[in-house]
């Protein structure tokens, strides 16, 4: 803002043929997009790594509407196998170990999980988003490996630590210019 350094320079690719991702029609009714972008060669250690997290919650909080508009995932992408697909399914056909969890668990199971009253989760604000849907949104690599449920919580499989180096962003999203505005401002934050 004061002009005393040069603004940055980036250096957008395009995808990789197998850094691709299908959008499946069952997601038309629950959250139509899915936006993706990847960060190669960082360098995060403990301090960015605590900030791009609470980049994270601040978007999901803001410009997201807590998370009805968008949902922001992010992946090691060396822990995951491309192409990635992105589809709906009945919550009983959705199995994985969410974040921060190490117990696997159907869609059906992680709802009641975090809506227990003797737990203080903070998702629980969020799974209203997907109450009464008979189809939830997932995101699968090719090993059928699930790397999120947005807008609730990504799979433990892919979570980022202070030591990735390759970050793969996703946001699935109900409002397509919102989902823009908050992939690239992460990206720009970079």
């Amino acid at each position: 803002f004061l002009g005393l350094d040069s603004p940055p320079t980036y250096t957008l690719s395009p995808p990789e043929p197998q850094l691709r991702i299908t959008v499946e029609p069952p997601t038309a009714g629950i959250r139509p997009y899915v936006l993706c972008a990847v960060l190669r060669g960082c360098t995060l250690g403990q301090r960015a790594y605590n900030s791009f997290l609470d980049l994270q919650d601040r978007l999901h909080h803001n410009i997201a509407r807590r998370r009805t508009l968008v949902a922001i995932g992010t992946h090691d992408l060396d822990k995951l196998s491309p192409p990635f697909r992105y589809t709906a399914r009945p919550p009983k056909d959705i199995r994985f170990v969410p974040l921060a969890q190490e117990k696997e668990f159907d869609a059906e199971e992680l709802f009641a999980f975090y809506n227990d009253p003797t737990r203080n989760s903070p998702l629980k604000k969020f799974l209203p988003i997907l109450a009464g849907a008979s189809h939830y949104p997932v995101l699968y690599d090719s090993q059928d490996r699930v790397l999120s449920l947005p807008p609730i919580i990504n799979g433990e499989h892919s979570r980022i630590s202070p030591e990735t180096r390759n970050v793969f962003i996703e946001c699935t999203c109900t409002d397509l210019t919102k989902g823009k505005q908050v992939l690239n401002t992460i990206v720009a934050m970079f």
